[in-house]
């Protein structure tokens, strides 16, 4: 019988284990092939089950919550989004050789924009801006909060670490790194009331179809806090040419826009930090995203 057996904290999926699940607990696709979806992701496994769904399963003990929050939200969220979303068609249960809850998505069509750039960035940036908007105006009532709702100098630790260790490393300026984050952590902070994040608008999470934005994927972080967290596409998707289409669309003010770019440091510190030696991928995403915030 294929298991999920751990590795450090982290749950070993195959496709001979998601083929038992399905067989299992959705005897109506046993039927259908599964193949593994490559991802640079580090929460989640991806099968593709038949030709319209993929079966995502949490890499992670913690993954329950994602689950919860996938299977609960994203069916009330998606009509009111402009970008396509996955859209839950059930979801699995804890089972014997893999503890955890997990779900099957519909598919949907196109790569991830780190595979396959964005080409029309401008047409992508106004795309994206009118997403957080209206995710930011659906009703938060019942959310919990995302993992970057609240105040981005609440990792003030971790950057700092991160500067020391990657200007000892000369990834990164240290004076330039660390002038930026004090302005950051002097910020006024947001007062409003909490409203829906993405929480993870990097190049991974959007797919694209010859070169244009077409959905966005991987609501993990979908929670409720501080718009600013979603405005971390700015430095993580856009170029300094194309910013400023993002912020128009994305209808932000001076200090939410300033707390965004903080947001952008703090990621792209913090990732490289951890990931530069076991995910290049994201690593890549994360130094190029801090470089971006301190070049703007």
């Amino acid at each position: 019988m294929p298991t999920a057996k751990m590795h450090a904290d982290e749950l070993d999926v195959d496709s001979d284990l998601v083929r038992r699940l399905i067989a299992e607990q959705f005897p109506q696709w046993a039927s259908l092939p599964v193949a593994e979806v490559p991802s640079a992701g580090t929460d989640n496994a991806m099968y593709r089950l038949g030709d319209d769904m993929v079966v995502r399963l949490p890499r992670r003990p913690d993954g329950a919550r994602q689950v919860a929050r996938e299977q609960r939200w994203l069916p009330l969220l998606a009509p009111h989004l402009p970008l396509a979303v996955p859209v839950p068609l059930g979801r699995g249960e804890p089972a014997p050789g893999y503890g955890q809850p997990w779900s099957v998505l519909r598919w949907l069509d196109g790569e991830n924009a780190f595979d396959a750039p964005i080409t029309d960035l401008v047409d992508a940036a106004v795309g994206l801006g009118r997403f957080v908007v209206a995710l930011r105006r659906a009703d938060a009532t019942g959310g919990r909060a995302s993992w970057r709702g609240g105040p981005v100098e609440a990792n003030d630790t971790y950057v700092r670490a991160a500067i020391r260790d990657l200007g000892a490393d000369g990834r990164v300026d240290p004076a330039a790194a660390t002038a930026l984050w004090e302005e950051v952590v002097r910020l006024p902070q947001w007062d409003g009331d909490p409203v829906w994040l993405h929480g993870d608008l990097l190049p991974g999470n959007l797919l694209t179809e010859a070169g244009r934005l077409t959905a966005v994927i991987d609501f993990g972080g979908l929670g409720v806090g501080d718009p600013a967290a979603d405005m971390l596409a700015a430095w993580a998707v856009f170029t300094a040419g194309t910013r400023a289409s993002f912020r128009a669309a994305a209808e932000v003010d001076d200090a939410t826009w300033a707390r965004g770019r903080g947001w952008a440091l703090c990621f792209g510190l913090m990732a490289e930090h951890h990931y530069r030696k076991t995910n290049p991928v994201l690593a890549a995403v994360a130094h190029r995203t801090a470089a971006e915030a301190l070049a703007d």
